[in-house]
């Protein structure tokens, strides 16, 4: 199986991951925003990655510019997932504090 294969049908276990943590209603609203932007990483990468093998004749990884401007999104969505859950354990241990 190819790596292209195998990263499109990764997509839809974390499609499945996505549907049940909202429906869960359990998740901070700002991480599951993080995890919902890790799909806007992968559909920048992808055209990203179209881009530079089309233009540059190499792979993603190999043109700085172009691989950090993808990374960025990815980065963006990992801060949002830390900053959710973070605030949601401050809000527990305000609330386990007043009792």
């Amino acid at each position: 199986m190819s790596k292209d294969t195998l990263f499109a049908l990764s997509l839809f276990p974390y499609l499945g991951f996505l549907w049940f943590l909202t429906r869960s209603k359990q998740m901070p609203p700002l991480a599951l925003y993080g995890f919902y932007g890790t799909l806007v990483f992968v559909f920048v990468t992808i055209p990203a990655g179209i881009y530079a093998k089309v233009h540059y004749g190499e792979a993603l990884a190999n043109i700085d510019w172009l691989h950090g401007g993808a990374e960025v999104f990815l980065t963006l969505a990992n801060i949002l997932v830390v900053v959710g859950f973070r605030q949601a354990v401050q809000q527990l241990k305000q609330k386990n504090s007043q009792v």
